[in-house]
């Protein structure tokens, strides 16, 4: 008679379940869509290009809440979920915005687009960096530091979505361009506040006026979907000081109450919606 294998070697063998790897391969998709990108661009598809990498932000949407909601989270995800985010987010815009127009600028619009994808790179170090930081004051648990990767990389690209709706020549100049993406990776690499989404309570009386606004965008999608993700990138730019006002609210509420630098364990939630 065979001895029998001990427990921990025979749970090794049998590997792990395959809805553990439904993350990774939602990131994985993702980092392929993304990918994709870049060749619909080098094939001068500047609509496929940007449809890609939408639908690689989506995906990157996904990935954690999944893991979260199947308690398939890891180390190995997080890693690669932040080096997916580097290439869709940081590599491809900027090479995607470098065929596009910033060529016609020579080396000034390659080191244009190197600055991007340099700043998207530190942007991520600090974030990943932040979340072991058990020191952080709880009124920024509501709020991102700097414009959060898929963000901005949406924001960059606006001007190429802007250009299928009206003349490439209104908007399709590197003196426009240029500038443009750097302040977009400024704003990545700042300390100003973003509104983080997934920590925003709705009041009960305006659940009903957000699920409007949302058949709303629903609606536009599937009938102007440029002209609606312009609106949707124009709206977010301008929650940027509406962000600002709220934290700096919410600081002061908290100064008052003694709570403000106090780490998490020891503050109250502030996973209530900033006000």
């Amino acid at each position: 008679m065979l001895p029998r294998r001990p427990r921990r070697l025979r749970r090794g063998l049998r590997g792990q379940s395959i809805n553990r790897l439904i993350p990774n391969m939602v990131t994985l998709a993702a980092l392929c869509s993304g990918l994709s990108a870049v060749r619909f661009a080098l094939d001068q598809d500047f609509h496929g290009a940007v449809v890609a990498v939408l639908v690689a932000g989506i995906l990157d949407g996904l990935d954690g809440r999944i893991a979260r909601l199947i308690g398939a989270t890891s180390k190995f995800g997080a890693e690669l979920d932040s080096l997916s985010d580097f290439v869709c987010f940081g590599v491809v815009p900027a090479i995607l915005l470098y065929l596009w127009v910033m060529a016609q600028a020579g080396r000034i619009g390659w080191a244009v687009s190197l600055i991007f994808a340099v700043c998207m790179a530190l942007r991520l170090a600090r974030f990943n960096t932040a979340l072991d930081d058990v020191a952080r004051p709880p009124w920024t648990y509501n709020f991102f530091t700097g414009v959060p990767a898929p963000a901005a990389a949406g924001l960059a690209l606006l001007p190429v979505v802007a250009s299928f709706e009206v003349p490439p020549t209104v908007i399709a100049h590197p003196i426009f361009i240029g500038p443009w993406i750097l302040l977009i990776a400024g704003l990545m690499v700042s300390r100003i506040p973003t509104f983080a989404l997934k920590r925003l309570r709705i009041p009960n009386q305006f659940v009903l006026p957000v699920l409007l606004v949302v058949v709303v965008v629903a609606a536009g999608l599937a009938t102007e979907p440029w002209f609606t993700i312009l609106g949707i990138g124009l709206a977010y730019l301008a929650s940027i000081p509406l962000a600002m006002r709220a934290a700096g609210r919410l600081r002061r509420a908290m100064i008052k109450t003694g709570v403000a630098d106090l780490p998490p364990s020891e503050a109250p939630s502030t996973e209530a919606a900033a006000p």
